[in-house]
């Protein structure tokens, strides 16, 4: 696979299948990733990842906060509001989503189970968490998006699918207590792995992109 067609074919997968990956091939995937570029070459990124019966334990301590509508609390703060365009880009996509499963929109029971899905971190095998020590800048947060970009693309050559998402870092506390992530690390955000279970509703649907001649502005002067 080259590194168009890994572009062009990833996407957020929702549904695992349970199988478990080989540890050997999550270290490529990570080794490779690491040489994702950074400021001054600062590589402000420690990693921990979670598989096997201390994700599971995560896992259910994640969906007991859910069940018990615990408030989020990530250590890094999510955007209080959106610029128009971008909201109406992510109203865009909850319709697209809701409609290709068939979740009618005042369906609040549907809603919800579709939302727990990313407290049981959509049943994947494995979740990579992204850390950086708290005194660092968004310049930094940027880096450890060039790692994600990097760790999804080289799993997508491993035949591997991915899902990075914000609720899986809504519990730092959980997490710190389960894998020993130290207090200076902000948990950033999570990253499930595992093999796509390509016959779920949930991986069937592809969210929209905007096209090149909106966003790009080409000057020759």
């Amino acid at each position: 696979m080259n590194v168009m067609d890994a572009l062009n074919s990833r996407f957020t997968c929702r549904t695992f299948k349970p199988e478990p990956v080989d540890r050997n091939t999550i270290y490529t995937v990570l080794e490779g990733a690491l040489r994702a570029p950074s400021w001054a070459n600062t590589q402000p990124w420690e990693i921990f990842v979670a598989s096997g019966s201390a994700l599971q334990r995560l896992r259910e301590a994640y969906l007991g906060n859910f069940s018990k509508n615990v408030p989020v609390n990530p250590d890094i703060s999510r955007p209080q509001e959106w610029p128009p365009a971008l909201k109406e880009r992510t109203q865009e996509l909850g319709r697209k989503r809701f409609n290709a499963l068939g979740i009618d929109r005042n369906d609040e029971q549907g809603r919800r189970a579709l939302t727990e899905l990313n407290f049981k971190f959509f049943g994947a095998p494995t979740v990579i968490f992204l850390c950086m020590d708290r005194t660092l800048t968004a310049w930094s947060m940027f880096d450890l998006g060039l790692l994600a970009q990097s760790i999804m693309l080289a799993a997508a050559q491993y035949g591997l699918g991915t899902a990075t998402a914000v609720q899986m870092a809504a519990y730092p506390d959980l997490i710190r207590a389960e894998l020993g992530v130290p207090p200076e690390l902000a948990i950033v955000i999570g990253i499930a792995l595992g093999y796509i279970d390509y016959e779920h509703p949930q991986n069937k649907f592809r969210s929209p992109r905007r096209p090149i001649s909106e966003v790009v502005r080409f000057i020759d002067l």
